[in-house]
């Protein structure tokens, strides 16, 4: 069914006055229709041909869909067969979903008639599993090394992580996280995130900001003139001064 009524000003030759609301609108046909053929979208939003490569291509180039290779079943037509254009689950994303909800949910039923300590044992749990193999890569590492190996962990989960040079140490940026809005509401996450970082990395640990709490990432300081592993590691989580939050690292 066609969309045009949601569809901002478009000429036939793919300039548009609202690109971000015309390619939302291919994004949501890729869901509710793909796997789909370009000529297909185009067709269906009334839209020329190269407009509608123009907004498959970037949806492509972030990630946010792919192209899966037309069957060779049945007889062919002339020419190579054309491409079927599928959402991934990073373009899925931007239409929501309720699982936050739902977690936030289950972690409810679980402080309920589990307490505190069922909590803090999934919080926990949770971290290990999140990290994987690469908690063994880490800890096996030389101390100037690990933070880097943790960020690059983090990423690969989709935390978008980095590890950059900031004071007597390095600051571990995270600028998404997934759990946001359940940590926002559980902060023990972000506390048993914390304690696994000092774990691995083998020193005490800063928690500067987290975007649980309102900042722009979250942000761990990590100090690099503490012994190495082998004793017993403290953390130190975001207090109530939000004061700390300037802190971060440009």
């Amino acid at each position: 069914m066609k969309s045009a009524g949601e569809l901002p000003v478009e000429s036939r030759d793919g300039h548009s006055t609202g690109d971000g609301r015309t390619r939302a609108a291919v994004a949501r046909l890729l869901m509710e229709q793909g796997p789909v053929t370009a000529a297909a979208v185009a067709a269906d939003l009334e839209l020329s041909a190269p407009a509608v490569r123009r907004h498959l291509d970037a949806l492509v180039a972030d990630g946010e869909a792919e192209v899966r290779k037309a069957s060779t079943r049945g007889p062919r037509g002339r020419g190579r067969p054309a491409g079927h254009y599928v959402l991934t689950d990073a373009g899925r994303a931007r239409f929501g979903h309720g699982y936050d909800d739902l977690a936030v949910a289950a972690l409810r039923y679980l402080a309920e008639f589990g307490g505190p300590d069922a909590v803090q044992g999934f919080a926990r749990t949770r971290v290990k599993d999140l990290l994987g193999p690469a908690s063994a890569q880490i800890a096996a590492a030389s101390p100037d090394e690990r933070a880097e190996l943790l960020a690059t962990a983090l990423t690969t989960r989709g935390y978008a992580a980095q590890a950059r040079a900031g004071g007597m140490g390095v600051q571990l940026c995270q600028h998404h996280c997934p759990v946001a809005h359940v940590a926002a509401e559980f902060p023990v996450l972000c506390e048993a995130e914390t304690a696994a970082f000092a774990d691995l990395l083998g020193t005490h640990v800063q928690r500067l900001a987290t975007i649980a709490r309102g900042d722009s990432a979250c942000t761990t300081h990590v100090p690099l003139d503490v012994p190495d592993a082998g004793r017993k590691h403290s953390t130190t989580t975001i207090s109530g001064d939000r004061s700390l939050r300037g802190r971060q690292s440009e």
